[in-house]
Formats: structure tokens, C-alpha cells, sequence
């Protein structure tokens, strides 16, 4: 049996354990030990690759951002900040809907990740909206679009992981993410607005100036940890390991001291939970490294790059490159899409003239929708979970969000200055 054939054979071998539910960790493993002795490339290359994939200190930032969701749900933080949320757009129709969706931006300004921030706003905001007389398929769905901006707006898990994969500055990918994540939040707050008002849910409640000023200093620890990241790496102060040390230390702070609701003895159970999703994200980053060098020496990249630059211009190519993301986010996490695919595409957009960090926006934002987008959608499942609403009877209420973050992603790949602006007002 020739190379190439062994090859195929072992690739749709693979595929096949993916798709009956084999851990993606163990697929890709597979592949690459499969692959390496096809190839007959050393597996003494293996072990070496596998350490050094995550002996970079930019990582560090990835298990303490994990920490920081858990310590400021913990610590009675997001619940703060949803309260603020409220106050301030409960008088709109829809207005507890946009409440729970603006709580999921301040959340992710905080925590990086999309599916606690489904998760944590999802348990505080899911009730308030059923007792607010929303229907409670939409609720869960809202809960589930909103938690899409998690890995948008920064600090964000998958930027990190991003930077580290394509060599290129986590900062400048945090600034990067700004004003898109902002704009997806925006598109998805008409969505729900137009969707509360067609079907008069939720109840209102009055403007209170009182009200938003005391709800506002009640989660004044919330702004001050998004300024702690934001205003740290942006202005420099900080690198973004160094923001997510602060960060931890600060939430860990005000959750034992201030707020008083993390005790001491519950810590351990924290620090467990943030642990196993470490545990869970960091071998998938090892084993990333090694699949890359196999890709290479197959020329994986340069055949794909050949079909993708055959297609015409450069909005060809763009759109050709934004299908590929949205239909393999229908069925992979963003972590093992952005391992697979991001090393193939980035070089196809940067030889058409697309800016890196404009495209990683472009790239993660498609890989965001695909967290809403069956037959995979964690947030669905998340938000389904979260709320118990079974995940089939989500599907119908998601749609206005999949057409609100399209409309948006649409918007961010073909204006680049939303990307970029920031960047180049910075001096960039």
C-alpha cells in the first residue's frame, strides 16, 4: 500500500473516532503518531515537540484568565454586573434580554471564556428573564448567543491561543478584538429587541437614575477588574500573563475580603474546577505544535493554498476562507478549529494582503458563531444544561442571533478599521 493511500486511510480512521465521540485529544494523537510512522518521521521528535509546545510564558495567561471566571462567579461579581445591565436597559422592551447580553460582554471583559460566560450568566439571568415573562426557549438562547462574545472580547482564551500558534503579539490581538466583540453585542441586542417587541415579552421597569447609581457601585469591583486588563495591557503596563496575574489576584482579593462570598475552605473546589479545564485545553495546545510540523512536511498548507488562491481576487479568497471557518465551527470547538485551521489560512489571507490581526478577528468571530450553530453549538449545550430547556427546542429562537452575528461578522471582515483602528491610533 502506497503512502498516500495509508495516509487517506488513517485520516478518515480518525474522522470516524471524532464523529462516535472519541476526545479530540486522542484523535489528534492518533493522527500524528499514525502519521509520523507512515512518514517514517521520528517519534523521539514527539516528546520534545509536546514540552516545548507549552513551555512558552505567554501561556501562563491561559490558566489564570480560566481562574479569573471562576473567582469573579464565585465571588459574587458577574452577579453585580448583571444587576448594573439591568438597571440600565430594563426600561426597553427586551431590555432584561439586552441586559443579560450586555452582562455577557462586562463578563467576557473579564474572563476570556465563551462557555463560562454562558454558563455563569446563564444561572444568574435565565430565571429573572422567566420571571419576567419571556418565553423560556428564548431566554436559553439568548443565553447561549451571548455567551459568543466570550472569545471576542478581550482577554480571550482563544486570542492567547491564537498569538502563540501564529507567532503574533497577544496584545495587539486583545485590541484587536475590542470594538468587534462590542459590535457583535450591539447587532445581538437589535435582534433581541426586535424579537421581544414582535412577541411583547418582558415586563418593564422604570429609568431610575438612583437605581443605575446604586447598582453601579455595587459592581464597581467588575469595573475595576476590566480596567486592571484592559487599561494594563493596552497602555503597556502590563503583558497580558502579567494582567491575568493581577487580575487573579485582585478577583481572589475582593470574593474572600470584600464581597465575602468565596470562604476559604471552598477555594480548593475553585481551583479544581479551573484546573480541569486546564487540563483539558493544555494537551490540545501540545499536541497543536506537532500536527503543525506533519502538515508542513505534507503540504497540506501549500495545496490549499494553491486551491484557495486559484479562486480570483481578494474578496473571493476572503469569503472562500470565512465558508471553510463556519462550516468546520458547525462541528469542532473553536480550540481544535482555530489548531487545525487557523496554520492553513492565515498565510493564504496574508498573501491576498489581509492584516493578521484583522484576520484572526475574522477567523475567531466565525469560529464564536459556531458555538450557536448545530450539530455541535457548545453554547447550546451549555445553555441547555444551564437552564434545562432540552437542546432540540433551542434551535428555532437561535436563529435572529445567527442572522445578527452573520450580519456582523459580514460587517467586521469587509470594514477593516474595526479591527484595526485601535491598533493604528495606538502607534501600531
Amino acid at each position: 500500500m502506497d503512502t498516500g493511500t495509508l495516509l487517506a486511510l488513517m485520516t478518515f480512521g480518525v474522522f470516524v473516532l471524532f464523529m462516535i465521540g472519541v476526545p479530540i485529544f486522542l484523535v489528534i494523537g492518533f493522527w500524528i503518531v499514525g502519521v509520523s510512522i507512515a512518514i517514517d518521521f521520528t517519534l523521539a521528535n514527539l516528546g520534545a515537540t509536546l514540552f516545548e509546545g507549552l513551555n512558552f510564558f505567554g501561556l501562563l495567561a491561559l490558566p489564570l484568565f480560566i481562574l479569573t471566571g471562576d473567582l469573579i462567579n464565585a465571588g459574587g461579581i458577574a452577579k453585580r454586573l448583571s444587576d448594573f445591565a439591568y438597571a440600565v436597559l430594563g426600561w426597553i422592551r427586551g431590555g432584561l434580554g439586552m441586559a443579560a447580553l450586555g452582562a455577557c460582554g462586562m463578563f467576557a471583559a473579564i474572563s476570556g471564556s465563551n462557555a463560562a460566560t454562558a454558563a455563569t450568566i446563564g444561572s444568574i439571568m435565565h430565571p429573572e428573564m422567566k420571571k419576567g415573562n419571556y418565553d423560556e426557549r428564548f431566554s436559553a438562547a439568548t443565553i447561549a448567543a451571548g455567551g459568543t462574545v466570550g472569545i471576542i472580547i478581550p482577554p480571550s482564551i482563544i486570542f492567547i491561543v491564537y498569538g502563540f500558534l501564529m507567532n503574533i503579539s497577544i496584545t495587539d490581538l486583545f485590541i484587536g478584538g475590542m470594538i468587534p466583540g462590542v459590535l457583535m453585542v450591539a447587532f445581538m441586542m437589535l435582534a433581541c429587541y426586535i424579537m421581544a417587541r414582535m412577541n411583547k415579552w418582558g415586563n418593564l421597569i422604570k429609568l431610575e437614575g438612583k437605581r443605575v447609581v446604586v447598582t453601579a457601585g455595587r459592581a464597581y469591583l467588575g469595573f475595576v477588574a476590566m480596567f486592571i486588563v484592559l487599561y494594563g495591557i493596552y497602555s503597556g503596563a502590563f503583558s497580558p500573563t502579567e494582567a491575568a496575574g493581577m487580575t487573579v489576584g485582585f478577583c481572589l482579593i475582593a470574593g474572600v475580603l470584600i464581597t465575602r462570598e468565596i470562604k476559604i475552605t471552598k477555594l480548593p473546589e475553585v481551583l479544581m474546577r479551573s484546573g480541569q479545564i486546564v487540563g483539558i485545553l493544555a494537551p490540545l495546545i501540545a499536541v497543536s505544535v506537532v500536527m503543525q510540523q506533519l502538515l508542513s512536511v505534507l503540504g497540506a498548507g501549500a495545496i490549499l493554498t494553491e486551491f484557495l488562491t486559484g479562486l480570483g481576487g481578494y474578496y473571493t479568497i476572503l469569503i472562500a476562507c470565512m465558508i471553510i471557518v463556519l462550516v468546520f465551527g458547525t462541528v469542532l470547538e473553536s480550540l481544535p478549529l482555530t489548531i487545525i485551521l487557523a496554520p492553513i489560512l492565515a498565510p493564504v489571507a496574508a498573501a491576498i494582503g489581509v492584516d493578521p490581526i484583522h484576520f484572526a478577528v475574522i477567523f475567531l468571530v466565525g469560529g464564536a458563531i459556531g458555538f450557536i450553530t448545530p450539530p455541535y453549538g457548545l453554547n447550546l449545550y451549555v445553555a441547555s444544561s444551564v437552564t434545562g430547556v432540552p437542546y432540540f427546542r433551542l434551535l428555532k429562537f437561535i436563529v435572529p442571533y445567527l442572522i445578527a452575528l452573520v450580519s456582523a461578522w459580514l460587517l467586521i471582515a469587509f470594514y477593516a478599521p474595526l479591527s484595526t483602528f485601535l491598533l493604528q491610533w495606538g502607534g501600531r
